[in-house]
């Protein structure tokens, strides 16, 4: 792995970007991943179709946890519309790297707390 995107997974990991609870959020869903106990928790505020605010908790790895505060910077102040188009692929985009098969779902996780809280809409 290029130590660029290594350094960017770490410091995501360590110093998470929007990490909290919003207090009023237009929707919230919660995903785990059954075969490693993670969890992620995704919050979004919405106006117009806008997501105005987003903020996650997490127990996981260090994969889930840098990919949800790269996907909530990325989200943020974008239509619902194209964040619901999001795939596996933005992910890795986003990251920097092609995980391998075997933690794909760290990944993954993230990304379904997003599309879940969106399916509220």
């Amino acid at each position: 792995m290029d130590d660029f995107y290594h350094d960017t997974i770490l410091d995501h990991y360590k110093h998470p970007r929007n990490f909290g609870e919003l207090k009023k959020p237009t929707v919230t869903a919660r995903e785990t991943n059954a075969s490693c106990g993670d969890m992620i928790e995704m919050d979004l505020s919405i106006k117009d179709q806008v997501i105005t605010d987003v903020k996650f908790k997490s127990l996981g790895c260090a994969l889930s946890t840098a990919a949800a505060s790269l996907l909530t910077e990325a989200v943020k102040g974008q239509q619902t519309t194209t964040v619901k188009e999001l795939t596996l692929d933005n992910i890795n985009d986003l990251l920097g790297i092609t995980v391998s098969p075997t933690r794909v779902k760290c990944i993954q996780l993230p990304l379904a707390a997003l599309k879940a809280a969106l399916s509220q809409l």
